[in-house]
């Protein structure tokens, strides 16, 4: 080789990526802090042989031992191959917070992959199909459930920039309410999560006429209030709380206003009255934040029970799953929401996610009003949900990285920060291994 053959040799060489090597790359621990939000939110933290790390989050309200207890399964591993990893461990996730630690890893192992590669997130699910994802805002329940409370809080989502808000028609706006129920509640009940109800059991009591007319005179004041160019929506629309007729009955004074979608009618596991509801109603039905995975929603889609489906990707089985989940929805003509209530670790997943559907209708923002929470992270710019939308960030996995500083000041009571996790490296689910003589 000559010195020119030399010389060219090495500029080439000291411009490669060297900064990994994705096939010797190791899993060498799995840690989580959890912060506070308007719930508990674990994040997890896959560190390496390399020093590359990965970011996921726990869904809120799980146990961060839904991710622990499959460390043992991942340590050791080559976190490039997601596929195989997420094989090994969805067997021990479920439906809604159980499928939280499932889900966080293979969001962690995502982010991994596209720091070792150096590309983002959505590239590894085909590209995408939008720069700016729009977002929805939540909003929380207003001080007085009436028509000008409600019209408060969501005037204050609309001050934001953001033109696709939603809020709340829960049950206990019609228990709170005079004359919107018809009879009394059975006395000598022992409390139940309302999810466990099996709705129009025990109390027998049914919404009135009174109750049918709050729901809309609030949302004809919402309505009227924003006017036609922001789309909105409803949440807790029955769920657990309402038999299906009695969704039909509200479902059909709420027409007049044009809803982008009423979410979660009846429990999330009656899908065939789901899709009594959907079909009954002109106002599309939106569902699925508590299914897990693509088998868990195979069934709603292909009798078409939802008219959107609404994953949270921290039930659903992190990014890759989802995407595949909404590919299958859009087969039968049913766009996607994204169900988000996160720290900005699963937001930005929710961002490179939506970017990467092609039928998406919006991502929820379920952080806004907590001052602090853009600052949990680095990367996110202050004006990060410019006009209701955010840009979908081109650096290496997630785009964003943690900020110490600020999560330590938000950790739950108890929590460390990303602290010790030995006492999980023995076998905690799966089957041990007996060697053959």
């Amino acid at each position: 080789m000559t010195a020119l053959d030399e010389g060219a040799a090495q500029t080439i060489e000291n411009n490669v990526r060297m900064s990994s090597h994705p096939s010797a790359l190791r899993i060498t621990d799995i840690r989580v802090a959890t912060v506070v939000g308007a719930g508990y939110y674990p994040i997890v933290r896959i560190d390496t042989n390399q020093g590359i790390y990965g970011l996921g989050e726990v869904r809120d309200g799980a146990h961060p031992d839904t991710a622990l207890r499959l460390k043992h399964l991942l340590v050791g591993q080559n976190p490039c191959n997601v596929e195989y990893l997420f094989k090994s461990i969805k067997t021990f996730g479920g439906d809604s917070r159980e499928a939280g630690g499932v889900c966080g890893i293979e969001i962690a192992l995502m982010d991994l992959v596209g720091k070792a590669y150096g590309v983002p997130c959505y590239q590894l699910l085909g590209g995408k199909f939008r720069d700016r994802v729009r977002i929805y805002g939540d909003t929380p329940a207003p001080k007085t459930a009436t028509p000008e409370g409600y019209v408060e809080i969501v005037k204050q989502r609309a001050a934001l920039g953001l033109t696709f808000i939603k809020f709340d028609l829960p049950g206990r706006l019609f228990e709170e309410t005079p004359g919107a129920l018809i009879g009394t509640k059975t006395q000598f009940e022992y409390p139940q999560y309302k999810q466990w109800y099996v709705p129009g059991r025990g109390p027998g009591a049914r919404i009135s006429e009174r109750g049918i007319e709050l729901a809309a005179e609030i949302t004809a004041a919402v309505r009227d209030a924003v006017g036609d160019e922001i789309s909105l929506c409803t949440d807790h629309f029955g769920e657990g709380f309402v038999t299906a007729d009695e969704a039909i009955r509200i479902g059909h004074a709420l027409e007049p206003y044009n809803l982008a979608w009423v979410e979660d009618p009846l429990p999330w596991t009656d899908i065939a009255n789901h899709k009594k509801v959907a079909d009954a109603l002109l106002t599309p039905v939106a569902a699925g934040e508590d299914l897990y995975l693509w088998e868990g929603f195979q069934e709603a889609i292909e009798t078409r029970a939802f008219d959107i489906i609404h994953p949270d990707m921290l039930s659903s089985g992190g990014l890759t799953e989802t995407k595949k989940i909404a590919d299958h929805a859009e087969r039968y003509g049913i766009p996607t929401a994204l169900h988000a209530c996160c720290t900005p670790i699963g937001f930005m997943a929710n961002v490179h996610l939506g970017a990467a559907i092609s039928s998406l209708v919006a991502v929820e923002h379920h952080g806004l009003d907590q001052d602090y929470w853009p600052n949990l992270v680095t990367g996110l710019a202050d004006d990060y949900m410019s006009g209701g939308y955010v840009t979908v960030p081109d650096g290496p996995g997630l785009g964003v990285d943690l900020n110490e500083e600020v999560i330590r000041e938000h950790l739950r009571d108890g929590a460390t920060y990303f602290g010790d996790t030995s006492e999980w490296n023995r076998l905690r689910v799966g089957f041990d291994r007996v060697p053959h003589d």
